[in-house]
Order: C-alpha cells, then sequence, then structure tokens
C-alpha cells in the first residue's frame, strides 16, 4: 500500500523487506556514518529524519549531526546559538538559514541543543560555491589563504560514474559539438562547484569522526549527493574506505506505481529505502516557471567573483 499522507513513509531494505522506524535504527547500529538523502521540502523525508534520528540515538546516544543544510562560515553562529547565546531568530538572520529551517529542521537541531549533540556546519560557503560554478575550479586561487584553507585540499575528487550521471541529468551526453563549447565549460564549472560541495561534505564528516572518537554521524543531505552511493558518498568512501557507511534514499511512489516495481527501478539507490508521495507540481504556466528562475538567476548574479 504506497503513503497515506505526505508525512507518511514505507522503509523497506535493499531485498525489500518492509522495515519499521526501529527495524531501521536496529539494522543502522554499527554504521559509522549515516546518510540521509531527502528532497528539499518534503514533509516525509524531514519527519522520517528526526524519528530515524531519535531511535538511533536510543541505540548509540554518541552522536554528530552533520548538515548540508549550514556551511562552514555557519559554524561560529550555529555553535552561539547550541550554547544558549542566541535565540532561533538571530540564528536564522545570522546563518541566512534555508527558508523550511522551522519546518523541516528545528526539530533535529533542537534535539541537538537539548542532549549537548555536536551539530557540524558541512556544506562549502555559496558565495565560493557560485564562484567555481562561473569561472571554474581555478577560482579558488584567488581565495584568501584562511579562506582556502578551511575547504578540502582536494577539492574535486569524484568518480566516473558520478560525472556520467551528473551530465545525464543536465541533458548533456558525450560528444559535444565546437558550437557547444560554452554550454560545455559552464556545464564542466557547474560540476565542479558540486563536487566542491561534495568533497567540502565528506571532509567535515571525516573530521566529525576524527574530533568524537566513538561516535556515529548522521549526515543529512539532499538525494543526489548520497544515492547510487555516488557524490559525497564515493568520496567519503575514497578517503576513508576503512569506514562503515549507510544510505538512506528516498523514492517517490506515484499512485499507479507497485511497490515490486518500484524496487525494481530503485534497488542500487541506497542499502535502505523510504518511500513518499510526490510534491505537487509547482507550476502549470511555463511563463511563470521561466520568471520564477530567472529571478532566482539574478539574485545569484548580484554576487561578484571579481
Amino acid at each position: 500500500m504506497p503513503p497515506q499522507s505526505q508525512y507518511d513513509s514505507i522503509i523497506t531494505d535493499s531485498d525489500g523487506s518492509l522495515l519499521s522506524v526501529n527495524g531501521l535504527a536496529n539494522a543502522l547500529a554499527t554504521a559509522d556514518v549515516v546518510v540521509i538523502g531527502e528532497y528539499h521540502g518534503h514533509h516525509g523525508a524531514h519527519l522520517l529524519q528526526s524519528l530515524v534520528r531519535s531511535a538511533l540515538y536510543q541505540q548509540r546516544p554518541q552522536q554528530v549531526l552533520t548538515m548540508e543544510q549550514f556551511t562552514l562560515e555557519d559554524q561560529r553562529e550555529l555553535d552561539r546559538y547550541l550554547g544558549g547565546q542566541t535565540g532561533e531568530e538571530e540564528l536564522i538572520a545570522d546563518t541566512d538559514a534555508w527558508s523550511n529551517y522551522k519546518a523541516s529542521y528545528r526539530p533535529l537541531v533542537e534535539f541537538s541543543k537539548n542532549r549537548n549533540i555536536p551539530v557540524v556546519a558541512a556544506n562549502a560557503p555559496a558565495d565560493v560555491v557560485r564562484c567555481v560554478g562561473r569561472r571554474g575550479e581555478a577560482w579558488l586561487d584567488q581565495l584568501e589563504p584562511a579562506q582556502r584553507a578551511r575547504l578540502p585540499d582536494e577539492p574535486f575528487v569524484d568518480t566516473p560514474a558520478y560525472r556520467d550521471k551528473f551530465f545525464r541529468i543536465m541533458g548533456h551526453g558525450h560528444g559535444i559539438s565546437d558550437d557547444q563549447s560554452r554550454d560545455s565549460q559552464r556545464l564542466e564549472n557547474s560540476y565542479k562547484a558540486q563536487l566542491l560541495r561534495d568533497n567540502t561534505m565528506a571532509d567535515q564528516v571525516i573530521e566529525a569522526l576524527a574530533d568524537n572518537p566513538g561516535h556515529q554521524v548522521i549526515h543529512l543531505t539532499g538525494t543526489f549527493h548520497a544515492e547510487d552511493r555516488l557524490g559525497m558518498v564515493a568520496v567519503l568512501e575514497k578517503k576513508r574506505p576503512d569506514l562503515e557507511v549507510a544510505v538512506i534514499s528516498p523514492v517517490l511512489w506515484d499512485a499507479d506505481d507497485s511497490l515490486q516495481s518500484l524496487l525494481g527501478a530503485n534497488r542500487g539507490k541506497g542499502d535502505f529505502l523510504y518511500f513518499l508521495q510526490p510534491l505537487p507540481e509547482p507550476y502549470k504556466n511555463s511563463e511563470r516557471q521561466r520568471e520564477a528562475m530567472m529571478k532566482q538567476f539574478r539574485e545569484a548574479s548580484e554576487i561578484s567573483c571579481d
């Protein structure tokens, strides 16, 4: 039976066996790192993250939460909030927190705050990511030494499978012609920006383990960064092959789907899967959708990379 509301999720292991939240936590108890992929802003994904995280705490209370949703430059303000020095509205303003912070991430941060659990701001700074996306990997050479030192020594580690997936999703195959070279370079730069995010998150997970021996790290990220064991998961396993890393990936369940067909199409996305109702279609009017995208582009263009 599919999920009955957008808060509901159905959990399975890689063989398709149904699991409860507690059953999933039992299966994850020995993992060094638990990566929970999400569809940003999906109620069911964020509820599952909180439920699984709480259940894991019963198994292993020594935890660290690492989050894509905060960047390296947010760590000081995040620590100030966790330490009771600032209020929530100050945290949101000072970190430029995501617009869905209160509905989606507040429960996870408050869980940590109430139990003195470290929370790590794991993503690369947004302005640095944008400028790499515009200018390419060489742009990092322009950073001040202190800012560059906070980023990974090797910021663009990847795997061929991830590169193929990224370029395929973005609409380009191999063999780009000369008249497409400009678009090809833009896409290459976008890929490097994506790798900077992935490598920064992987390095922050590794650092969290080093700073907190014996702790279990729970990492929250958009599913593209982790599904199929690609993205930050592939980087993490390249840099620390000794770690036991478990990946939980979301899958959308349309009304006409069956569990068996979904499992067949998505089995490799994670060690465990959770199935969700699709979100509403954001736009019916293509012109309004284009206008919204152009507005985002204009706002991003206000950042100078000179």
